[in-house]
Parts: C-alpha cells; sequence; structure tokens
C-alpha cells in the first residue's frame, strides 16, 4: 500500500502512527475488467483507492451510456453523495480492466475521523479536490472546445487513451467517437 501511503502523506503532514491507522483500514480488494464496484440504484457504502488499473463512472440515459468520469492509478473513486449521505447512487463504476483497489468502507470512514485528526484533514483535502474537478469540468464543457479539452486530457492524462477504449473518452469529454478520432488524427499529424 506503498502508493496510498505516498498520496496521503503528500496531502498531509502525518505521523508514522496516525498514517498506519489510517492504512491499516483498508482491504486489497482485486476486480476484474467489467466487474462492477458499485452500480446504480444501490447505496454505497464503500471508498475506493485505484492501486492499479481503470475503473469508469457512467450512467445510461435514453439507452446510451454517459461517461463522467474515468479513475486511474492514485486516485479515490466512490459516489460521493451515496456514501456520505446513504441515499440511492445514480452512478454505475465498473472495472476497464484489471484492478487493485484499497477499499474502505463508511463504517472505517467515519470512525477514522473521530480517532485520527489527520484522516479528517486528508478527507478534507479529497472533498476540495473532488469539487474542484466538477468545477473544472463543468467550465470545460461550458467554455471550451472539444479540441480544447481533449488537448487538456491528452495532457494530464496521455497513458488513458492507451488503455481505455475511446468510446469511453469521447463520452467523457462530451464529444461523438468520430470526433475524437478525428482529434487524434490531427494530433498525429
Amino acid at each position: 500500500m506503498i502508493l496510498l501511503r505516498e498520496c496521503i502523506s503528500d496531502q498531509v503532514d502525518i505521523d508514522k502512527s496516525s498514517l498506519d491507522a489510517i492504512i491499516s483500514s483498508f482491504e486489497v480488494k482485486k476486480i476484474k475488467k467489467g466487474e462492477f464496484f458499485l452500480e446504480s440504484g444501490k447505496i454505497c457504502r464503500k471508498m475506493a483507492f485505484i492501486a492499479s488499473g481503470y475503473l469508469r463512472m457512467y450512467d445510461i440515459a435514453d439507452g446510451k451510456e454517459i461517461t463522467l468520469w474515468i479513475g486511474s492509478s492514485g486516485k479515490f473513486i466512490t459516489s460521493l453523495s451515496s456514501f456520505v449521505f446513504e441515499s440511492s447512487n445514480y452512478w454505475n463504476i465498473q472495472a476497464l480492466t484489471d484492478c487493485t483497489l484499497y477499499v474502505i468502507n463508511r463504517k472505517k470512514h467515519f470512525d477514522l475521523g473521530k480517532q485520527t485528526p489527520k484522516w479528517i484533514e486528508f478527507d478534507n483535502q479529497l472533498l476540495a479536490h473532488s469539487f474542484a474537478l466538477l468545477e473544472r469540468s463543468m467550465f470545460a464543457q461550458l467554455h471550451t472546445t472539444a479540441k480544447q479539452r481533449f488537448e487538456s486530457l491528452l495532457e494530464e492524462e496521455p497513458a488513458l487513451f492507451n488503455h481505455v477504449p475511446l468510446q469511453h473518452i469521447a463520452s467523457m469529454l462530451g464529444i461523438t467517437p468520430e470526433s475524437l478520432s478525428r482529434l487524434r488524427k490531427k494530433v498525429a499529424d
């Protein structure tokens, strides 16, 4: 769980015993390509740190799959509102590749907050990053071109294009697979 340790210690100044307490609350879970970490309509009672692999958060609207986000190694994934408020979840979270996850359940997550103040500090950082990502995504959909969104994703997550089916990337960018192919061709030329 070295990657998880590094992720936490990069975000907050934390002593070894607090970090050990946090890490011991996570369990290793392996899921195969195509398996679900979470299905829509269920209550989400777990959060995962992605140690390896890619997971896609998506919904189906009018018979079409709409990808909200693709999580990769070093990132956390959950249905935040369902996890916090124990409400029905809107999203499917499915493995796009074989994945190794470090999973914490809801009870351990909130117990950690009572016992280890550094977890609250880290959790607040996670929330802030999640809201910033959402704001950035909404702004990009409203104020940038498909080309700008593509170039930004290519710069930030180049490996995504080698491991994730292009139709999912296109959906996340809010464009058609054909438009994504044209943009990729222009960059290659």
